[in-house]
């Protein structure tokens, strides 16, 4: 079916009871799950924490030494309404730049972003408090940070993700002062707003990586990326997708395509890139990928199978409006979609399936933990925070 566009740790409960499926596509990979924590934080990182060579885990309150991923102290976490704590990204960056990874931390309904330093040395193997500093504020309607180099100098930008739909697409910019403190300088991007999502992808085949929101997609100019104001295009708004949704060549056609999923309803769709009306404006046709649950939060596009071919990586986020969404309490799951060019669709497999209790929060990471050359899984959610080792092996 398709359509035309025209532009310290807290025990949880896990609620188990029949989920209905779509057909299971056979032969997937495997993951060996690991539980690290029970603890309603939703943001994680992966980085190399104490320079051993061994890639370690940030989640919340803890940072989980590799390979046997122990847990260690970072900071204080304090609790809100509903479930939920103050923090909705963490980014590992050097950014006081002395070889340490430290961590860049938000909040959905504070303002301030803040950035912790990595202590290093004994106080980082004896479980010591990293120490706080502010970086900038923000308006407090923040549903995920990220990071992106959007200039090419080797230090990210930070991009805020806004619920409301109305809030300027904002980046800030890490520098420094005169006494060598960092802090972020804001630059709007574009004054049309934003709204719940936020992708990373060249859209028009120009050669330049342009973003798209909720409310459309904003068109990179040449040159300085901070010059002046990105331009904006509607035609592809969504209905509050994903955070992050992916902008990717999906069926192998040479164009962009966006795929994306309702991030707080059921369903997970695909739009196909059609060629472009003869002002230029992009047009698109609508395909659903799944709609069998609930809560596609976050959806990013890796090789996980190592086919050569990128999938998109797909999992719920459980209680993400503390049950008061139709189904937000339905099983946690954890799901890969494969494109399937025979049938011009995406099939999909098993990560981690009802009952697991394997979930998703505000943003998880996919990257080779352990060095075996397949991609793991980390996330964070408000059922624990869980390693998923990829075994490389398929499924019978």
């Amino acid at each position: 079916m398709s359509r035309i566009i025209p532009f310290s740790c807290l025990c949880l409960l896990s609620f188990l009871f029949p989920l209905l499926c779509l057909a299971q596509s056979t032969g997937g990979v495997t993951f060996k799950k690991k539980l690290l924590c029970v603890d309603p934080n939703e943001g994680c990182d992966v980085g190399d924490i104490n320079n051993d060579g061994h890639l370690d885990i940030i989640a919340g309150r803890h940072w989980y030494a590799g390979p046997d991923f122990v847990p260690r102290h970072v900071r204080n976490l304090e609790s809100r309404d509903g479930g939920f704590v103050h923090n909705n990204s963490e980014h590992l960056f050097d950014v006081d730049g002395d070889g340490l990874l430290d961590v860049i931390v938000g909040s959905a309904r504070n303002p301030e972003v803040f950035w912790h330093k990595n202590p290093g040395g004994e106080a980082l193997s004896l479980g010591l408090q990293w120490e706080q500093f502010p970086l900038f504020e923000s308006n407090g309607t923040n549903e995920l940070y990220m990071l992106r180099d959007l200039d090419g100098d080797g230090i990210p930008e930070i991009l805020v993700s806004s619920w409301v739909k109305t809030d300027p697409l904002r980046i800030w910019k890490l520098l420094k002062d005169e006494q060598g403190k960092p802090f972020g300088k804001e630059i709007i991007l574009g004054r049309e707003g934003g709204g719940h999502g936020l992708a990373f992808g060249d859209i028009n085949g120009n050669g330049r990586e342009d973003i798209a929101t909720e409310i459309g997609w904003y068109e990179r100019p040449a040159g300085d990326p901070f010059a002046a104001p990105w331009r904006f295009h509607p035609e592809t708004a969504l209905p509050h997708p994903s955070v992050p949704f992916v902008l990717a060549d999906l069926d192998g056609d040479g164009r962009t395509d966006i795929a994306y999923g309702l991030a707080h309803d059921y369903g997970i769709f695909w739009r196909k890139q059609l060629p472009p009306s003869a002002d230029g404006t992009t047009q698109w046709q609508e395909f659903k990928i799944d709609d069998e649950w609930q809560g596609a939060h976050v959806m990013l596009f890796e090789d996980i199978d190592n086919c050569g071919k990128k999938e998109l990586i797909v999992g719920k986020r459980w209680r993400s409006h503390s049950g008061r969404d139709k189904g937000d309490s339905d099983p946690a799951v954890l799901y890969y979609y494969k494109w399937n060019a025979q049938a011009k669709k995406f099939d999909r497999y098993t990560i981690a399936g009802p009952g697991e209790n394997v979930g998703v929060g505000l943003l998880f990471r996919v990257v080779d933990i352990n060095g075996n050359g397949w991609k793991d899984i980390i996330t964070a959610g408000k059922t624990g925070t869980w390693l998923l080792l990829n075994e490389g092996k398929k499924a019978e």
